[in-house]
C-alpha cells in the first residue's frame, strides 16, 4: 500500500507530531512525505519525497499573524502548479495535516482526501469555541486544506472523531524536574517586546526561546535561545512553568509533563483563540496580549502552584490503525465524487478571497 503524508510546516507542531507518526505509518505501508510552509524551524528525520512552498501565515512581532505580509508572500499561480503537479492518483491513501497542496490536488483529482490534524478537531461543533464569532477564521479553518473527512485532535476527546493529543516519544521518555526557570516560546512577539515585560518580575529565571536569533544571549535574567528541539524539551520538562501562544503540542506536552501553563493566543489566527477557549475550560489562565497592565496575572500565575491533570495515554498507532481500517478498501475501490470544478475556477475560489479579505482588514 502506497501512502502519501503530507505536513504543514507553518510553526513547529505539525512536524513535530510527525516524528512519531511517521514511523507508525511506515509500517503499514511504503510512505513518501510532502512537507509545504517556509515558517518552521524544526527538520524531520526521515526521506523528504515532496517539498513545497504551499501557502504559509508569515509571523509578526507583535502579537500575531502578519495578516499584509501574508499576503503579499502568497504566490496563487506558484501554489497552482504544485497541485497539478503533486500525483496524488499514484497513492492508495493520501492523509493530509492540514497541508494545503496534497488536499487540493486530491480536491481536483476526485481523490479521496484524510484529514488527520488538530484543526479538524477544532472545527468539530462538539469542541470549545470562543465566546467571538469569526466567521473568516472558521472559513479558513475549512477550505485552507479541504478534506473528504476528517479526524482530530485536541486537549480532550469531545467527539468520537477526536482524539487525545500525540505526545512525542522525546517528551514522553523525559522525567520531569522542577529547576525553577520558566519556558518561554512567543513566536508572534518580538524578543525586545517580551524582555520589556518578563524583566519586571524580579527575581525570575526565564528561558526564552526565540525564531530571529543564532547564538544565545542574556538580558538580565532572561536567557534566550535559538530554536533547537532538544534544548527546547529539555528546558520545558525541567522549568517551573511554560508561558507560550495558544498552540497545540506544546501546551499539550507541557500539560502531560505537569507543567503550569499560561497562553497568548495570536492576534489574526482563529484557531489559537479556540485553543485558548479550550484551555481555560479546562482552568489554565489566558492572556489576551503581552504588556504591561497583563503584569499583575503574570506575577500571580508565578506565584501559584496549580497545575491541571490530563490523561494522555500512548494510543498513536491505535489511532492511525483505526483512521486507515475505516478507509482502507473504500478508498482503493471507490472514487470520490463531487462536482468537477476547472483551474480557472480555483482563482477566485476561497484562498484568493480570504487573503484578499485579511489583507484589507489588517490595513
Amino acid at each position: 500500500m502506497k501512502i502519501l503524508y503530507a505536513i504543514q510546516a507553518t510553526g513547529n507542531g505539525h512536524l513535530s507530531r510527525a516524528r512519531d507518526i511517521v514511523p507508525i505509518l511506515q509500517k503499514k505501508g511504503e510512505v513518501d512525505i510532502l512537507v509545504s510552509g517556509t515558517e518552521a524551524d524544526i527538520e524531520l528525520p526521515f526521506d523528504i519525497a515532496y517539498r513545497f512552498k504551499g501557502l504559509s501565515f508569515i509571523f509578526g512581532k507583535k502579537g500575531g499573524v502578519d495578516l499584509l505580509k501574508t499576503y503579499k508572500k502568497s504566490r496563487l499561480k506558484r501554489l497552482m502548479a504544485e497541485i497539478k503537479s503533486l500525483p496524488v492518483e499514484n497513492y492508495h491513501i493520501v492523509i493530509s495535516d492540514f497541508e494545503p497542496v496534497s488536499s487540493w490536488a486530491c480536491y481536483f483529482k476526485n481523490k479521496k482526501c484524510i484529514s488527520l490534524s488538530h484543526q479538524a478537531g477544532v472545527i468539530s461543533k462538539a469542541s470549545p469555541q470562543p465566546k467571538h464569532t469569526d466567521l473568516l477564521g472558521r472559513a479558513i479553518l475549512r477550505h485552507y486544506a479541504p478534506a473528504s473527512v476528517r479526524y482530530g485532535f485536541h486537549f480532550k476527546p469531545y467527539a468520537e472523531h477526536i482524539f487525545t493529543p500525540v505526545i512525542r516519544k522525546q517528551v514522553r521518555e523525559t522525567v520531569p524536574a522542577n529547576e525553577g526557570h520558566y519556558t518561554v516560546y512567543l513566536p508572534a512577539y518580538s524578543d525586545q517586546k517580551i524582555a520589556k515585560i518578563l524583566n519586571r518580575c524580579k527575581g525570575v529565571k526565564w528561558e526564552v526561546f526565540s525564531k530571529r536569533i543564532e547564538k544565545p544571549y542574556t538580558i538580565r535574567d532572561i536567557h534566550f535561545f535559538p530554536i533547537n528541539n532538544e534544548a527546547f524539551i529539555k528546558s520545558m520538562a525541567s522549568s517551573a512553568g511554560v508561558l507560550c501562544g495558544a498552540g497545540f503540542e506544546t501546551p499539550a506536552e507541557a500539560l502531560y509533563l505537569g507543567k503550569k501553563l499560561m497562553v497568548i493566543p495570536m492576534k489574526h489566527q482563529y484557531e489559537q483563540h479556540c485553543n485558548a477557549a479550550a484551555l481555560e475550560e479546562m482552568g489554565v489562565p489566558v492572556l489576551k496580549k503581552l504588556k504591561s497592565k497583563k503584569l499583575e496575572r503574570i506575577i500571580s500565575w508565578i506565584c501559584a502552584s496549580t497545575t491541571i491533570q490530563v490523561d494522555y495515554p500512548d494510543n498513536t498507532e491505535k489511532i492511525i490503525d483505526q483512521v486507515l481500517s475505516h478507509h482502507r478498501e473504500e478508498i482503493q475501490k471507490e472514487a470520490f465524487t463531487r462536482a468537477d470544478v476547472s483551474a480557472n475556477t480555483f482563482r477566485s475560489l476561497t484562498l484568493k478571497k480570504i487573503l484578499s479579505r485579511l489583507a484589507g482588514q489588517h490595513r
